[in-house]
């Protein structure tokens, strides 16, 4: 169960990131704080076992995605896991801004930091995580045994959104 998938689709990962993006704009057009709980569950449902736990994964892969008529796209699950990781911490940072510091305007900014992010891999297939990932390995942070078949992660990018 606590398993994140190793590849991952990248079709069910930007229809996941649509969400995130639709979540994150009505959390900041209505100031509805507690969407920032519902996406701070996402992300650490996410982070733990990729789509197993996350209401928003499962309504992906086993409703959306099976619908769409694009085929299945592997890519390597590592830095989908950390640019999942990242969303945690920005939507972390949100629910902490807007529930324990009552600092609503800064709870916003960052969740539209979010939304952002999640438009970019929604739209255009731009994982800013991933870009995140590729140079922590290239600077040697992250061992290149994490993901083997990242060596050519920005090609890949480039593929994507092209």
């Amino acid at each position: 169960m606590f398993r994140f998938p190793n590849p991952v689709n990248e079709v069910a990962a930007r229809t996941v990131a649509a969400g995130v993006l639709v979540m994150s704009v009505a959390a900041i057009a209505t100031g509805w704080r507690w969407l920032l709980l519902v996406l701070l569950y996402g992300f650490a449902a996410r982070v733990a076992t990729g789509p197993t736990l996350s209401p928003l994964g499962q309504l992906a892969t086993r409703v959306i995605v099976p619908r769409l008529p694009f085929a299945e796209r592997p890519v390597p699950g590592p830095p989908k896991r950390f640019a999942q990781g990242m969303g945690l911490a920005f939507s972390l940072t949100a629910t902490l801004l807007a529930f324990v510091f009552d600092a609503a305007t800064a709870a916003w900014v960052v969740t539209g930091l979010l939304a952002a992010a999640a438009f970019l891999e929604a739209a255009f297939g731009l994982c800013l995580g991933c870009r995140v990932f590729a140079l922590l390995m290239r600077a040697g942070i992250i061992p290149a045994s994490t993901c083997d078949a990242c060596a050519d992660i920005w090609s890949r990018g480039a593929r994507a959104t092209s």
